[in-house]
């Protein structure tokens, strides 16, 4: 197993200098000129020139390269066009709020999905089993932003229940008598119709998952042995079949808890969170270049990595996996 990870990091650290590479040459290949966002028209030539020196804009392309390199591997990403902070600061600004978001819908429809997919495999062919996986079709093959705006428009405007954007109330973090469990409270209730619209994308495909794999695993021998012993149903179903269903869907989990930290930008976009998502497409779309490869290095560099934890916790639940 060392002998593995250390075979996995390796490869993670090859990886992960094609990627840099690549950003690096697609960036510069794009469209638009992010100094000219930055310039002030009324600077003179010989300021605007300054100003590229110290973006380092004016050396050639192979020592942009190397200083590239050299400041990736020291977690120097530099500043922001768009803030004018370090691009560091900026992301773990934005970070916390993505994981906040994104980790609990992951971790609620994760939920919701294994236990009703284990319903709707014992009970196949069943109206429970019918009802369960119409929903889950339905349901995953959803448009997002539809989605996202069809609960706006309810819960947001109709009804008017639930506030339609942003992360926090001014008044409430303002207020100098609100307290850290009224701010807590008014993060939640801002969380509600995103984390419901994501809820509602994601929990289809992990009832699906775990339906497929349980309806497998019912048909094993061991499963036969347990009813041979006399065991009761809800035993064999819980503690026999149900644990060893779960391997493909930590796969799907972890893959998607990964992808996830890139906001997933419709749902952050739409709704106005402020996370890293939201910040990669203001980056893209300003060509605020130093924050939008940060962003997508963040991205890589989780997924990758996502993929040798999710390996592992295949070897730790299935002791017949072993590398």
């Amino acid at each position: 197993m060392a002998r593995y990870v250390t075979s996995r990091l390796a490869q993670i650290v090859v990886i992960l200098f094609m990627i840099v590479t690549i950003l690096f040459v697609l960036f510069r290949l794009a469209p638009g000129d992010p100094v000219s966002r930055m310039v002030d028209p009324s600077l003179s030539p010989e300021e605007a020139a300054n100003l590229i020196a110290q973006l380092g804009l004016d050396k050639p392309i192979g020592q942009q390269y190397l200083q590239y390199l050299q400041n990736f591997v020291q977690g120097n990403f530099g500043h922001s066009f768009h803030y004018g902070l370090p691009v560091g600061q900026v992301i773990m600004a934005k970070l916390p709020n993505t994981i906040l978001l994104f980790t609990t819908a992951m971790v609620l429809s994760a939920l919701a999905g294994i236990a009703w997919g284990k319903v709707a495999a014992w009970k196949k062919g069943q109206g429970a089993d019918m009802a369960l996986t119409v929903a889950a079709l339905v349901t995953h093959t959803l448009f997002l932003p539809w989605l996202a705006l069809l609960v706006i428009w309810i819960f947001g405007y109709k009804l008017d229940w639930l506030p339609i954007n942003g992360m926090i109330s001014a008044e409430v973090w303002l207020d100098p008598a609100s307290g850290h469990l009224d701010k807590a409270l008014d993060v939640a209730y801002h969380m509600v119709l995103p984390l419901a619209t994501l809820f509602i994308m994601h929990f289809g495909s992990y009832l699906l998952v775990m339906r497929s794999s349980m309806l497998q695993t019912l048909r094993e021998d061991y499963i036969i042995t347990a009813r041979a012993k006399g065991l009761t149903e809800r035993k064999i179903r819980n503690h026999h079949a149900a644990p060893n269903a779960w391997l493909p869907v930590i796969t799907s989990v972890g893959l998607s808890l990964a992808f996830s930290i890139n906001g997933g930008a419709l749902t952050e976009t739409v709704f106005s969170w402020p996370g890293i998502g939201r910040e990669l497409v203001m980056a893209v779309s300003q060509n605020d270049y130093p924050l939008a490869q940060a962003s997508f290095l963040l991205i890589a560099m989780v997924v990758l990595f996502a993929n040798l934890v999710v390996d592992l916790l295949y070897a730790y639940f299935d002791p017949r996996i072993r590398y």
